[in-house]
């Protein structure tokens, strides 16, 4: 089976561009063989063929367009079974529809936003892009299937596209659960003395970068409330990283509050935290929450983040409305007991295991299958 991915570029701690190297190391573990057209992607891509569209840009709106229409030309040289598409663009056989819904996007932004921030969302001409591109990408008629990371992004296309009746599907990310496991907690005491983590802090970690759709100034008003040393962890990287340290400083958090970076690799964060959070305002399918959950750690975060789905509440997380602040204290303030953590971070880590990486390609596999054998039958 040969499969064409098409996904613009690749940040080391962005999620969906780990769904891609993930997916397709495990669908090449089935004998997929895979091609990614992109723009920017690593050279030691495993086993995946590359093939580049990188054409000139200046703007964001030309920055996409420019590589949608780059790609959609290059996908008619290829021999594929197959074209999964995780942008938005109208040519392919699936659409993964990865980043959700941008108008769901729009809406939860809408919330935290006065009269003015509105009108500028409205004016402001990527957006008018994005939502023609995403309506493009949806109801193009070569359109087979649209696979969604969680039931809450199903729901949302089929109210706003009812002609993606039928192909709708939804197929959870996976998580290498051999390289993300409780065991990460043996590099604990080193990473905390490192970052000058007291040893008996009770540590929340977020891991996201984009602090605003990701939630870490609700996550850093929650821990506040916390009487100290209850502290807050975080992984990742914002341009107004310098916005939320100014932040913990007026709400007197700025000696347990740790800010490490981008990091390639966050299991040793992980290992080094008592619980995570990400009240995210929206986040289709953050991998983050099942790497956490593999990790054996206890979850808090938003209805709004589509993986809450596989968390049970009080049972292996908490799920909360990402702006409720009051609410997120109170789930924070119930694991502040080590015996109640345990407890929880051990049904987290078996609630994942059904979601290991290897059973992720097996069943994407079985899934492509299908619309190939459908498409036979069509004619």
């Amino acid at each position: 089976m040969r499969i064409v991915l098409i996904r613009q570029r690749y940040r080391p701690d962005g999620g969906a561009e780990r769904f891609v190297a993930r997916a397709a190391e495990a669908l090449a573990a089935q004998g997929v063989e895979i091609t990614l057209v992109t723009r920017d992607w690593p050279e030691n891509a495993g086993d995946m063929r590359i093939e580049r569209c990188n054409p000139r840009y200046l703007g964001s709106v030309w920055r996409d367009l420019g590589f949608a229409l780059c790609a959609c030309r290059r996908i008619r040289t290829l021999a594929a079974d197959l074209v999964q598409s995780h942008e938005r663009m109208g040519c392919a056989d699936i659409f993964r529809a990865g980043d959700g819904l941008h108008r769901s996007w729009l809406a939860q932004r809408r919330r935290t936003m006065g009269l003015l921030g509105r009108v500028r969302l409205r004016l402001n001409p990527y957006h008018s892009y994005a939502l023609a591109a995403e309506a493009k990408a949806l109801t193009h008629p070569g359109l087979r299937a649209v696979i969604c990371g969680s039931r809450m992004v199903r729901d949302e296309i089929a109210a706003a596209f009812p002609q993606t009746a039928g192909k709708l599907a939804i197929l959870y990310n996976g998580v290498d659960c051999q390289s993300f496991h409780p065991g990460v907690r043996g590099g604990r005491e080193a990473v905390r003395e490192h970052h000058g983590i007291p040893r008996e802090a009770t540590i929340f970690v977020f891991v996201g970068s984009g602090f605003y759709r990701k939630g870490l100034a609700q996550a850093m008003k929650a821990v506040a409330l916390l009487s100290p040393p209850a502290g807050l962890l975080v992984v990742g990287q914002d341009r107004h990283e310098g916005r939320y340290r100014r932040l913990g400083q007026d709400l007197g958090i700025g000696d347990r509050l740790w800010f490490v970076g981008r990091q390639t690799d966050p299991r040793p964060f992980y290992g080094a935290a008592d619980a995570f959070i990400l009240p995210a305002l929206y986040d289709p399918s953050p991998n983050v929450v099942l790497e956490a959950m593999a990790c054996g750690l206890p979850v808090i975060t938003s209805f709004s983040a589509g993986t809450s789905e596989l968390l049970e509440e009080g049972e292996t997380g908490f799920i909360r409305d990402a702006l409720d602040t009051g609410g997120l204290m109170k789930a924070c303030a119930a694991l502040l007991d080590p015996a109640r953590r345990a407890t929880m971070g051990a049904a987290a880590r078996r609630a994942i295991e059904p979601y290991d990486l290897r059973l992720m390609g097996e069943r994407f596999v079985t899934f492509y299958q299908g619309l190939l054998r459908a498409r036979a039958e069509d004619g």
